[in-house]
């Protein structure tokens, strides 16, 4: 059986454009005991995937040129030779970028899409849901009270991890890049203020004047001049989980900021770099509180969705352009 995928046809120096991917034919091979057959409805596009196309290492293998890019998604059980999933499941796991695939059970899971939408399963209660919920109460403990500061608000991340801080009685302020998104966090999301990264006049004094107690938790999904702006707004004993740093991922030299080690060093504050896969062995209690508060109307979510297979390089590249809000997903 022939299908469609889309693979990296050279690793892009800086943005990525439409260079940076090629559509190509491949047979499926046979199934094998313990394989499955699948067929992706959603496919989902997040910033770290840009990491993977650099030949540098990390925390995941970079991707091949000439070979399928990657990524979470959730398919339809076509056929199976696997005990425990049958045809007609629907299932999440990382996909290669094609129509159909043959891949080995075990790298799946079951969903059950009558709990809620079958691609809530790649953002509130998958990948970035988790990230939020790990991120803010483990490195980031918010208590009662506390300013939290949340970058690329507006992101699939950034959206959970305002309104968990506000579940834990905080006062949230978020960073966004746009007038809509920063109307959009205030009024569906309960933020209590939003700053505008690319209108304010000084970003720094734009935090002060949102933070007049200053920042007890930042929550970094971005880096760049805008943590320097929060950090320099930081609070003694404050805690900073690093989550991501959108702002270096397209870069061709590293650029040169403040340094921060004094300030982070004479407020005796906490900064932990970390990912979403450190807390695998909890992830059963992740979903079951996110879900909970996703029936219990406490946590509120947002989509950005893209129809069509042919579209995953345009909302890949629309992810450094900010054209998201919350969750970027391409619908096949």
């Amino acid at each position: 059986m022939s299908v469609r995928q889309i693979v990296l046809a050279a690793r892009p120096k800086g943005m990525p454009n439409a260079e940076t991917f090629r559509f190509d034919e491949a047979t499926l091979p046979a199934l094998q005991a313990g394989d499955v057959l699948v067929e992706p409805a959603y496919f989902s596009v997040d910033p770290y995937m840009r990491g993977r196309m650099n030949d540098a290492k990390s925390y995941v293998p970079p991707f091949q040129v000439g070979e399928p890019l990657m990524g979470g998604a959730v398919a339809n059980v076509l056929e199976s030779k696997a005990d425990g999933i049958s045809a007609g499941d629907l299932v999440t796991g990382n996909l290669t970028w094609a129509t159909q695939a043959v891949v080995p059970a075990k790298g799946l899971k079951k969903i059950d899409a009558s709990l809620a939408p079958a691609s809530y399963y790649l953002g509130i209660l998958g990948m970035p849901g988790l990230t939020a919920y790990f991120g803010l109460l483990d490195i980031g403990n918010p208590q009662p009270g506390e300013t939290v500061v949340v970058s690329g608000a507006a992101g699939a991340v950034g959206i959970i991890v305002g309104q968990i801080a506000k579940i834990k009685g905080c006062r949230v302020v978020g960073i966004a890049g746009s007038d809509d998104k920063v109307t959009l966090l205030k009024e569906q999301f309960g933020f209590d203020e939003v700053v505008n990264y690319k209108t304010a006049t000084n970003l720094t004094d734009a935090i002060a004047e949102a933070c007049p107690k200053g920042v007890d938790v930042y929550f970094d999904n971005v880096g760049g001049d805008v943590s320097d702006a929060v950090i320099k707004n930081i609070n003694f004993h404050a805690r900073i989980p690093l989550c991501g740093q959108i702002a270096f991922y397209n870069t061709t030299e590293v650029p040169m900021g403040p340094r921060i080690q004094p300030m982070l060093l004479t407020r005796s504050v906490l900064m932990k770099g970390f990912i979403v896969g450190n807390y695998q062995a909890r992830f059963g209690e992740g979903v079951k509180q996110l879900a909970a508060w996703v029936n219990e109307g406490k946590l509120k979510y947002t989509e950005t969705t893209i129809k069509g297979f042919d579209k995953l390089p345009e909302a890949m590249l629309g992810l450094f352009s900010g054209q998201n809000t919350g969750k970027m997903i391409v619908e096949v």
